[in-house]
């Protein structure tokens, strides 16, 4: 029986090296900013990307709401693409946390253009909300691992700009994207007024994004973070793992595209597959012919030790990692071979 993981980038375990340098973290109390390594690691992330400062916070929906939050009021508008994490997978938390209008707009596979952004700002009218914060994702999920061109997104900066809005990217996978094009995480960090970047991911730690942005606005979210539970107290422990996710996963993550690109060649030649989303980065989804509910081939899959995950009624999605390994390769091919669908 096989155990192949690839329902999601998230099921990766800490390397030995990893632990070892959580167990020798130096490690205070968080909530006192008194924790040294956690430190250590903010002012990293902020100094990669170019910003004055960073907070380390729980999970990526944690640090995406707390930015939402510290970014509009009560009756502003957030415009993101309908496919965005945001209004997808974050518990309908634009509303319930920071009470917000959302105007959803349908890109390329999750990305949009500035052109879509503009023509849906709302002037200013007592009947409207207030268009006040884009949030765009790179790379999207739902999208297909799908990579923002540099230039759309600095066209969608000037907008921002011109228009007194502000402007969020959740970069769950941001780091997946920058391998990619070679683009520097610098380059980024000067479109954005807020960055969330995942350290759980691909990158491999156990847990932990870190948010960017000024001092003022991280001064603004801490209190955020605290309202919402999100106090630490030796988070160094956590820190740490991250600190060496960030020294050395990075390149690695080349390593996952290429695979991604492998398992899509494979994927492809299975006769119930109808189509596959290009692939980017380390996100495969494919689509089933009709007569296939993904559901029942994905617990079929399952069954032979291939864990895998719906993403839709007939559409599936599979995530390559860091321990994802090309024997796991060779044996996601055994498993197809021996695969009846039904």
């Amino acid at each position: 029986m096989y155990n192949l993981e690839l329902r999601s980038d998230t099921f990766t375990k800490p390397t030995p090296a990893m632990l070892d340098a959580m167990m020798n973290a130096h490690v205070g109390d968080d909530v006192f900013e008194e924790d040294e390594t956690t430190k250590t690691l903010e002012r990293k992330c902020a100094a990669m990307f170019g910003y004055e400062n960073a907070l380390l916070c729980l999970s990526g929906t944690m640090a995406n709401q707390i930015a939402i939050t510290a970014h509009v009021k009560a009756g502003d508008e957030v415009i993101c693409d309908a496919l965005s994490h945001i209004y997808l997978y974050e518990g309908g938390g634009i509303m319930a946390n920071a009470h917000a209008s959302v105007n959803l707009l349908h890109g390329d596979r999750g990305r949009l253009s500035s052109s879509q952004i503009e023509d849906v700002i709302k002037p200013d009218n007592v009947h409207y909300p207030v268009s006040k914060l884009v949030s765009l994702e790179n790379t999207v999920n739902k999208g297909g691992g799908s990579i923002y061109p540099i230039e759309e997104i600095k066209r969608i900066r000037q907008l921002c700009t011109d228009h007194g809005m502000l402007l969020h990217l959740d970069g769950a996978r941001l780091f997946n994207a920058l391998v990619e094009t070679k683009e520097s995480p610098l380059d980024h960090g000067a479109l954005f007024d807020s960055i969330t970047i995942c350290l759980s991911k691909g990158l491999g730690a156990p847990m932990g994004t870190v948010l960017l942005g000024n001092k003022t606005f991280i001064h603004q979210a801490r209190r955020i973070r605290k309202r919402f539970g999100g106090g630490w107290r030796q988070s160094g422990y956590i820190a740490a793992a991250g600190i060496y996710a960030l020294d050395h996963h990075i390149d690695r993550l080349s390593e996952d595209h290429r695979r991604a690109k492998e398992l899509g060649k494979m994927f492809s030649e299975l006769s119930m597959v109808t189509d596959i989303l290009p692939i980017e980065t380390n996100i495969v989804i494919i689509s089933l012919d009709p007569m296939f509910l993904a559901n029942d081939i994905v617990d079929q899959w399952m069954r032979l030790g291939l864990k895998t995950s719906p993403f839709g009624k007939h559409q599936i999605r599979l995530v390559t990692h860091l321990d994802f390994s090309d024997d796991d390769m060779d044996n996601v091919r055994q498993v197809l071979k021996q695969f009846q669908p039904r």
